[in-house]
């Protein structure tokens, strides 16, 4: 059984099991996660497709880390002016491991 789940303005394929880096969520260690913005529940032999969500269904998931990503560089950088800048960005997840679909 998988599903296809909507959080952060992307969208996740997830099964039971699965181990995914979501944008952050609030929340401590342990603490258990509800998506109700299921688009896609289906196996090789039933599927349900939402328009755009699937009524009465649920993701569960448990809330295994807080954390950053590796750091990405970027440039802004101005022609004929001198101006050039570098910065560094380090994004925000949590891992959320899949428990339950239903």
């Amino acid at each position: 059984m998988l599903a296809i789940i909507k959080t952060g303005g992307k969208q996740y394929k997830v099964a039971v099991g699965d181990k995914i880096k979501i944008e952050k969520l609030e929340g401590e260690a342990g603490a258990v996660i509800t998506f109700d913005e299921v688009l896609f529940i289906g196996d090789e032999k039933d599927a349900k497709i939402g328009t755009p969500f699937i009524e009465g269904a649920k993701v569960e998931g448990t809330l295994v880390e807080q954390g950053r990503h590796k750091k990405v560089w970027g440039i802004k950088h101005k022609p004929k002016k001198r101006y050039k800048v570098k910065f560094g960005h380090k994004q925000l997840f949590t891992e959320v491991e899949i428990t339950k679909i239903a």
